[in-house]
């Protein structure tokens, strides 16, 4: 009996990231929690957090990859996971951290550009408003 093992693959917007077969299982980190995918789990779509991502090689090996939000699409066999930025190759505290200061602190820097272009549009708008009257 062949044994059932997952393919995964974590895409970043300009590359392929990992692109393994073989795999034993997928730990993530999900907005509604974290969750454990098997090779004969049901196909699923999940909205990713920003945080790690664990995989069991055949081996036996645990990897470790820190990963920005993104979206995990389980279809049959294959694992695909989209994110914007993924580290790789550090223990899991060093993953932890950069986790916490690069990815995190990204999201408050991004949210802060667009508060700062919304005041701006409003103000854009309320000038266009006072011209026509």
């Amino acid at each position: 009996m062949i044994e059932a093992s997952i393919h995964l693959q974590v895409l970043l917007p300009f590359e392929i990231f990992i692109d393994e077969t073989g795999i034993k299982n997928v730990v993530v980190n999900t907005t509604g929690g974290s969750f454990g995918l098997l090779p004969q789990r049901l196909d699923c779509v999940a909205a990713l957090e920003a945080g790690i991502l664990s995989y069991t090689t055949a081996t036996e090996e645990v990897i470790y990859i820190a990963i920005d939000a993104g979206i995990l699409v389980k279809v049959g066999a294959n694992v695909r996971v989209s994110v914007r930025q993924a580290k790789s190759g550090l223990k899991l505290a060093q993953l932890y951290k950069a986790v916490k200061e690069d990815f995190l602190n990204k999201d408050e820097h991004e949210r802060e550009i667009r508060s700062s272009l919304a005041k701006l549009e409003s103000g854009f708008v309320r000038r266009m408003t006072d011209l026509r009257r």
